[in-house]
């Protein structure tokens, strides 16, 4: 092992202890999850619930618990992280908890659970990024975290993986900061993982050896700040990898940095938007949502409208491991959003985007990500190309349309049908009015696993 992953084990190790000896089992952070109740578990005792989980990070424990069982089905709301007084951060401490079930599993499983994780990951960004991008400038943002030559710059835009799936996003995310006049490096795709694959798969070695190599690329740079887009990535990183870390920069992400300069937005928002609005909104992250909102009421003619929905998890595809309640969750908002009257249901991430987008084909409304507002109100369009082959829900049709670009980009094209098979059939249109009712689920293997 490197000195680093040497540092990231010994790191959490010490934070576990820490956890150990600071939580007085209150039960609190039970207490406010919104999601121990929907994963069938029974809160009537949290306390006793919390006594599992740090049972389990003692290295005993039942993995059939009640504890074990809130461990898995978290969904990174974070209400919890300000309802302790015991100085812990619940999320940290059921992702370790998760960690020290998964490591029960033999180490050669772990790592081909990992392993197996990431390049299902890495295949899938690979395909569906060059179907939609130029080489040339998907190069530009995939290339490894690295110190370039020239001065530092002001901050590194840290995109992630799973964006690229949906390019749009990113490239509109990259249009702002470019109109806010922000010297940025940006990096993107799985030669810039965060870990997190590797770390629900109690893979603890290659998740610190990976995550922190990231880390120590961005500080490279040089930059004060990195700016996240993901917030899987911000939480992984946040919580997880840079405790063990001197990174020398700030993380954050890059919403809140964008609304602290709306007055310098606003000048470029030369198109009125003429639109009703509501947001699909996510908890996990603090102070995205807000900037969001801040963003988007500043666009001359938008009308936001609040829906009084349940925010859940800190992005729809952390909600799987609770997944009858996830589709119940969005049938409620998309009733919510045809009885407000909406011409857009606006999501902020792009996992969210993936999953709901193919309502439109049964939606009287629009499904998507706030940049496009943003973009039509500085008069630049993104076309949504994810969007317009998931609405076909013919995967034969879609890789007709998609076969040239796939020769262009050296792609073959029995892998590009199995990416377009998982991506294009997921979440099925749902007809407005039905409701699903949330059933018990099995939990997890392993422990807090669940796909990006």
């Amino acid at each position: 092992m490197t000195d680093r992953t040497d540092a990231f084990i010994a790191t959490l190790d010490v934070r576990v202890r820490e956890i150990i000896d600071r939580c007085t089992r209150c039960g609190r952070c039970v207490e406010v999850c919104p999601t121990a109740g929907p994963a069938g578990i029974d809160t009537r005792e949290p306390s006793a619930i919390v006594s599992d989980v740090l049972d389990i990070l003692r290295g005993g424990g039942d993995a059939e618990s009640r504890g074990a069982r809130w461990a898995a089905t978290c969904t990174g709301s974070g209400r919890c992280l300000s309802a302790c007084d015991d100085g812990v951060n619940p999320r940290f401490m059921l992702a370790a908890t998760r960690l020290r079930l998964n490591e029960r599993r033999a180490a050669n499983e772990r790592h081909a659970t990992g392993q197996a994780g990431f390049q299902k990951m890495s295949e899938a960004v690979k395909v569906l990024s060059r179907l939609q991008l130029p080489a040339d400038l998907l190069a530009s943002l995939t290339r490894s975290a690295r110190a370039d030559g020239g001065p530092p710059p002001e901050v590194v835009m840290y995109l992630g993986c799973n964006v690229l799936k949906t390019p749009h996003i990113a490239l509109l995310c990259l249009e702002v900061l470019d109109r806010l006049g922000t010297r940025y490096h940006v990096f993107a795709g799985p030669a810039n993982c965060c870990g997190v694959i590797q770390f629900r798969a109690g893979d603890t070695k290659a998740s610190g050896r990976i995550g922190g190599n990231t880390v120590a690329g961005f500080a490279a740079t040089g930059a004060s700040r990195v700016l996240t887009w993901c917030p899987t990535c911000n939480i992984q990183l946040n919580e997880i990898v840079m405790p063990s870390t001197e990174a020398g920069f700030h993380l954050e992400h890059v919403v809140p940095y964008i609304a602290a300069r709306i007055e310098l937005l606003r000048f470029h928002f030369v198109r009125p938007v003429n639109k009703r609005v509501a947001l699909h909104e996510h908890p996990g992250v603090a102070g995205v949502t807000e900037g969001v909102i801040k963003i988007l009421t500043a666009i001359p003619g938008l009308e936001l409208v609040d829906l009084q929905q349940p925010r859940v998890g800190y992005m729809c595809n952390s909600l799987a491991p609770v997944p009858a309640y996830k589709r119940e969750l969005h049938a409620r908002e998309l009733d919510a959003a045809v009885a407000a009257g909406v011409d857009c249901l606006v999501g902020i991430y792009h996992a969210c985007h993936r999953e709901l987008c193919a309502h439109e084909a049964t939606s009287p409304f629009k499904i998507v990500n706030f940049l496009e507002l943003v973009g039509e109100a500085m008069g630049i369009q993104r076309n949504d190309l994810f969007k317009q082959w998931k609405m076909m829900q013919d995967v034969d049709r879609v890789l007709a349309e998609v076969a040239a670009q796939a020769v262009t980009a050296g792609l073959d094209i029995e892998s590009v049908r199995e990416v377009l098979v998982a991506h294009m059939l997921g979440e099925q249109p749902l007809p407005v009015g039905i409701r699903v009712a949330p059933t018990p689920e099995p939990t997890p293997e392993p422990h807090g696993f669940f796909p990006e």
